[in-house]
C-alpha cells in the first residue's frame, strides 16, 4: 500500500545536489513543500527512503523521512494546495 513521506533535509552549503533531487522524484509522485521539505507517495518504508537518499547527499549532511498522519496545516509553500490535500 503507497503511503506519503515526508522528506526533510540540511545540506552543506555549495555542493551539487541535483543527485538528490533527482532521487526524490524518482519516486514518481512527489511534491516539493519548501526548499528543503518534499513529500513523496510510494510503497517504500521510511528506512528505505533514506537509504535511497543518502547516495545523494554527503556524509555531514542530514535527512529526515516520516510516514504522513492524518492531520496537517500549511501557509505559502511551494507545490500546490490540492496535492497536498490529496496526497497528505
Amino acid at each position: 500500500m503507497k503511503s506519503c513521506y515526508i522528506i526533510a533535509f540540511e545540506l552543506s552549503p555549495g555542493l551539487d545536489y541535483s543527485g538528490l533531487e533527482e532521487a526524490i522524484r524518482s519516486y514518481g509522485t512527489w511534491a516539493r513543500i519548501t526548499e528543503t521539505c518534499w513529500a513523496v507517495v510510494t510503497e517504500s518504508k521510511a528506512k528505505e527512503i533514506r537509504d535511497h537518499l543518502k547516495d545523494a547527499i554527503g556524509p555531514k549532511d542530514r535527512v529526515f523521512v516520516l510516514k504522513s498522519a492524518t492531520g496537517a496545516a500549511w501557509s505559502n509553500v511551494r507545490c500546490r494546495n490540492e496535492w497536498l490535500k490529496k496526497n497528505l
